[in-house]
């Protein structure tokens, strides 16, 4: 089963959930700690959700863990089950391999799974899967390369943490500029952080006498990518493409900065749907299994409007 859905949408249908006993059951919560942007945004929405979850449903129990590498959240899920018996995991893994083998664990003890954003490098392990559209993200950040060089142009790219879904996106990326003359120089990990994106632009920037465009593809790379390009005085790099819809660029783009002519979405509140999801099958007769995934769009100076949260922590 595979859900195409706009955003949250789902406090009305857990308000209206029955409640099948109130016998306490426990959800885990494993997320990586607030290492850039748009996982601090995350971070944020994780906890608002646990805390509504918790004040309305006394018969949920959640306990909420981040992590800042892999180990400490291999760590923190086996706490989990060893002293909390969970009945449900919701895990973002901070990367796909080092977290496969302890989520299958979780499975194998009869827990409910869901995964969120980064998928988990041996399929159907999970019962639920949410995250954005990755392949669509990448399609989306593809074709509009594409249409601001239309006569073709010699473009870096930067990946993120290596994970399933850096893969996705890389491929829809590539599907979308085939054949359109854009010659990628470059591709390197980013990480998904501005420190990492700035050294990684540096070095294409000393590399490539000649850069048209820059496929960031992610809004705290984008930052560090901008800042190389200031630092090193070059002028030939047109713009910057990044994603995820990190209101300072939303901004920008809305004020139609050249530098920055649009955006992709990748909402961070997608934890948030994951954790009322999960919440929603405990508690009710609800079928809650199968895909929910979270369409990316174009943000451009026309409809940036509505992208823009000043309010919002990412």
């Amino acid at each position: 089963m595979k859900h195409i859905i706009a955003g949250i949408g789902l406090a009305g249908a857990l308000a209206a959930a029955p409640a099948l006993a109130q016998e306490t059951k426990v959800i885990g919560v494993s997320i990586p700690a607030a290492t850039h942007g748009w996982a601090g945004g995350m971070n944020y929405f994780a906890q608002a959700a646990v805390e509504r979850l918790e004040a309305t449903y006394p018969e949920l129990d959640f306990v909420l863990a981040t992590a800042s590498d892999p180990g400490k959240q291999v760590n923190d899920i086996e706490d989990m089950v060893a002293t909390r018996n969970i009945d449900a995991l919701v895990v973002l893994p901070f990367e796909s391999e080092p977290l496969t083998g302890p989520v299958q664990a979780v499975a194998a003890s009869g827990a409910w799974v869901t995964v969120v954003d980064r998928g988990l490098s041996q399929e159907g392990i999970e019962d639920l899967y949410v995250a954005g559209d990755n392949s669509g993200f990448g399609r989306v950040s593809g074709e509009f390369m594409a249409s601001q060089l239309p006569e073709g142009g010699k473009v870096v790219a930067l990946r993120g943490i290596p994970t399933t879904i850096d893969n996705e996106r890389v491929a829809g990326f590539e599907s979308a500029i085939e054949g359109k003359d854009i010659e990628v120089l470059g591709m390197e990990h980013g990480n998904w952080n501005r420190d990492d994106a700035f050294t990684v632009m540096q070095d294409f920037l000393s590399k490539f006498p000649e850069i048209d465009a820059v496929w960031a593809s992610d809004d705290d790379m984008a930052i560090g990518v901008l800042a190389a390009i200031e630092a090193s005085g070059r002028e030939d790099v047109k713009f910057v493409l990044g994603g995820a819809g990190m209101k300072e660029m939303v901004k920008r783009t809305m004020d139609q900065d050249p530098m920055i002519p649009a955006n992709v979405t990748y909402p961070p509140s997608m934890i948030a749907t994951a954790i009322e999801v999960t919440a929603l099958g405990l508690v009710s007769n609800a079928p809650v299994s199968g895909e929910f995934i979270i369409g990316s769009v174009l943000v451009t100076p026309e409809n940036a409007e509505q992208f823009y949260y000043p309010d919002s922590p990412f």
